[in-house]
């Protein structure tokens, strides 16, 4: 009975440990920029000076050695489009950020993101390497802090400061072509999905089934009308009581589905062209 009461007892003393929950020495902060169109999203933790070297000879980053630039995983960065950083193109995903510090400048590496275990980096040829020229601080900063600064329509810099050391890497957005691809596309006018979704609504809510079939029909009519597109103007046209004209679109709808491998929008329309066709 002793020996079962003192497992449980470990076992209880174990549960409430790993339960503890104390501050973090080096904080985990996420920041997330927009940029034009583009988001761009920072992950790292901070450490803070606490009355130590940080960097050179005597620091606890020695110059020219490889460093996750900040404490616990490694730095991650997200962008969300493509872009350019230092003229190197970068494709949009996430990277994991490495850098050695050096009293002139910076060696900057990143590396597509694979997990926080910033070690696995190490041996591994960065994606993209550049060399940011380092500012001297004239008051020191306490926490390691990476923010971005200088923010137009399709540019920004990536701060990294920390100690009497500041870095600023340029990131470039191809901002135009995206936002004249977007005003070219709105100008045109809606798209067929556009169509479809209003007649989807206005069926649904039962306000206007006349427009509702102007609009699905906009979108039916056109080269390449998709299967349920076609399905929705049959069930538009049967609740209007326009019959022949319902099975007719359900008969087309059900090829379209077929062609799709659809099972379910087959069935839908066989059990539709049932009904409608006595």
């Amino acid at each position: 009975m002793f020996k079962i009461f003192f497992i449980s007892v470990l076992l209880t003393v174990a549960t409430t440990n790993a339960q503890l929950s104390i501050p973090a020495l080096s904080p985990l902060s996420k920041i997330t920029q927009t940029v034009g169109l583009a988001d761009i999203e920072i992950q790292y933790s901070r450490p803070s000076k606490r009355d130590r070297v940080i960097f050179g000879e005597n620091g606890i980053i020695p110059f020219g050695e490889l460093w996750r630039t900040g404490a616990n995983a490694a730095t991650k960065i997200t962008f969300s489009e493509d872009l350019t950083i230092h003229n190197i193109p970068i494709k949009k995903g996430s990277y994991a950020i490495l850098t050695k510090p050096n009293s002139e400048y910076w060696d900057v590496n990143l590396y597509i993101y694979q997990s926080g275990n910033w070690s696995t980096y190490v041996e591994k040829e960065p994606t993209a390497s550049f060399q940011v020229k380092s500012e001297k601080l004239k008051d020191p900063q306490e926490t390691l802090l990476i923010y971005f600064d200088q923010i137009t329509l399709n540019s920004t810099d990536l701060v990294i400061a920390w100690d009497q050391s500041k870095i600023a890497v340029p990131l470039k957005l191809n901002t135009h072509t995206k936002a004249m691809a977007n005003i070219e596309k709105a100008l045109a006018g809606p798209s067929n999905f556009d169509y479809f979704q209003a007649a989807l609504y206005l069926h649904e809510t039962g306000k206007d089934l006349d427009k509702a079939l102007v609009y699905i029909q906009k979108a039916t009519k056109s080269e390449k009308p998709l299967f349920f597109q076609v399905y929705r103007e049959a069930l538009i046209l049967a609740d209007l009581n326009r019959k022949t004209e319902a099975v007719s679109a359900a008969k087309k709808s059900l090829e379209l589905s077929k062609k799709a491998k659809n099972k379910d929008f087959i069935r839908l329309n066989e059990k539709f062209i049932e009904k409608w066709s006595r």
